[in-house]
């Protein structure tokens, strides 16, 4: 059982930055896939970005391309999500998966944090 726990999050102004961080619990964390999904208020899950296990490849959403960048440390069980250029739009519970496969859909992810909440004022 991995245990993941996001932080980073806060409330920022349009343009503004954030450095999200996801940490596990467990050694076996670098085998795993780490994705980043967000719920905007009153809306389903999407999907943000992904990293495979040794972070060689990533996707993103084309909603935040060139915006964000995903990257992980292995040594520290640590994956984090670098966001530039903020909007609005961006506001959301942003939560970090781990599972075995790239993909953009939750269901492919088998443990999840608690998230954590990002607010972009205008």
């Amino acid at each position: 059982q991995v245990q993941l726990v996001e932080s980073g999050g806060g409330l920022v102004q349009t343009g503004g930055s954030l450095r999200l961080s996801c940490a596990a619990s467990e050694r076996t964390f670098s085998v795993y896939t780490v994705g980043w999904f967000r719920q905007p208020p009153g809306k389903e899950r999407e999907f943000v970005t992904a990293i495979t296990s040794s972070g060689g490849s990533t996707d993103y959403a084309d909603s935040v391309k060139g915006r964000f960048t995903i990257s992980r440390d292995n040594a520290k069980n640590t994956v984090y999500l670098q966001m530039n250029s903020l909007k609005p739009e961006d506001t959301a519970n942003y939560y970090c998966a781990a599972g075995f496969s790239m993909s953009d859909s939750p269901r492919a992810y088998r443990y999840w944090g608690q998230g954590t909440q990002v607010t972009v004022s205008s």
